[in-house]
């Protein structure tokens, strides 16, 4: 059905379809964003879009949607997360966003992306936050290539059996969220074992040159 509409669409706008399709994301289309990117990668696949224009609208889609969000979460502030919270079911997700900054900081913006919904309101929440735009971009657009890039790849290597693909989405997301926590996690660890062992060192020679 998606792949339909797709189809549909990009006869009718060019690749700016997939990219409004995407971007609309930030009010509520009905329409999963992964399910989305993987029809663009079926699409592909079956010759109706060229990869790298249809890749390029795609990620550029991801991006913009969810950084209108960091935009109005940071222009507009608190106001912006009630207009959020008013939509039906929302609490939930802002509340899951919520906990995801308290526990993992920054890095949360790489962990929302593998979880529907959650990725519209982490950039809200940051944007209240006054997270530097340069922060951002840093930890959402990487993700966002990574992201962008397996579901797309996947939809183009799966082609006509992306319905099959569908049925398993909330598993295929939640395990690329696992992933994705673990290496957040090793990250962090390794960059805090970095910071300690730098201290000690600087100690050392700050000890050495106070001893001569």
């Amino acid at each position: 059905m998606v792949v339909e509409m797709l189809t549909d669409s990009v006869g009718q706008f060019g690749y700016l379809a997939l990219f409004f399709l995407l971007w609309l994301g930030i009010v509520g289309m009905p329409i999963p964003d992964e399910v989305i990117v993987l029809s663009a990668g079926v699409l592909t696949s079956t010759g109706v879009l060229k990869i790298i224009p249809a890749f390029v609208a795609t990620y550029l889609g991801v991006v913009s949607g969810l950084s209108l969000g960091y935009v109005l979460g940071r222009t507009v502030g608190a106001p912006a997360l009630n207009w959020i919270g008013r939509k039906k079911g929302m609490h939930k997700y802002v509340a899951h966003a919520q906990s995801l900054l308290e526990r993992y900081g920054s890095y949360a913006l790489c962990i929302s992306y593998f979880l529907p919904v959650v990725r519209h309101v982490v950039p809200y929440l940051v944007g209240i936050g006054k997270m530097t735009f340069r922060r951002y971009a840093l930890f959402s657009y990487t993700t966002g290539l990574v992201w962008t890039l397996i579901l797309f790849v996947i939809g183009h290597i799966t082609g006509n059996n992306v319905a099959y693909l569908n049925a398993h989405l909330s598993t295929l997301t939640q395990g690329m969220a696992a992933g994705v926590a673990g290496l957040v996690l090793v990250a962090a660890v390794a960059v805090y074992g970095y910071k300690v062992w730098k201290r000690r060192k600087e100690r050392a020679v700050d000890s050495k040159e106070y001893s001569k």
